[in-house]
């Protein structure tokens, strides 16, 4: 499983022309399933983003959580983000380590449900589905996670 994580002012997701999440200050999550991952693996992801130090405090110090800023996170399934470039031969990635539609749904839902838990306010894209993601990304502050 592999998180890239944005802090962001705002961010949207669409599926054609109708939005379907849209989030204000906060998270936009980016998120693959491998096929050798496990629900604890979702549930120790979520836990490591909920609490990561990302935000600044009046100091502009990276000293505060979304838990502590009261952000939202906005979470898009991408199976891209699984990907072996190490044996590319030519130019098409290896996206074989991505785990099957049946298998991968479950792990997101359980993710997005591990950050309700801990009190976030969580805005999906629609699982497999081609959408469209605007942000505007604040910082830029990016950092790729792993369980």
């Amino acid at each position: 499983m592999r998180g890239v994580v944005q802090r962001v002012t705002r961010a949207r997701v669409a599926v054609g022309e109708q939005t379907v999440g849209t989030i204000g200050p906060g998270l936009c999550v980016l998120l693959g399933v491998a096929a050798d991952d496990e629900a604890a693996d979702a549930e120790r992801l979520a836990e490591k983003i909920v609490r990561l130090r990302i935000f600044e405090n009046e100091a502009g110090k990276f000293v505060l959580s979304l838990l502590d800023t009261g952000g939202e996170a906005l979470v898009v399934s991408q199976f891209t983000l699984i990907t072996d470039t190490r044996r590319q031969k030519g130019a098409r990635p290896d996206f074989s380590r991505a785990a099957p539609r049946e298998e991968a749904e479950p792990l997101y839902d359980g993710f997005c449900e591990a950050l309700r838990a801990a009190g976030v306010e969580v805005e999906t894209g629609t699982f497999g589905a081609r959408m469209q993601l605007e942000l505007v990304n604040d910082g830029p502050v990016t950092i790729v996670l792993e369980p």
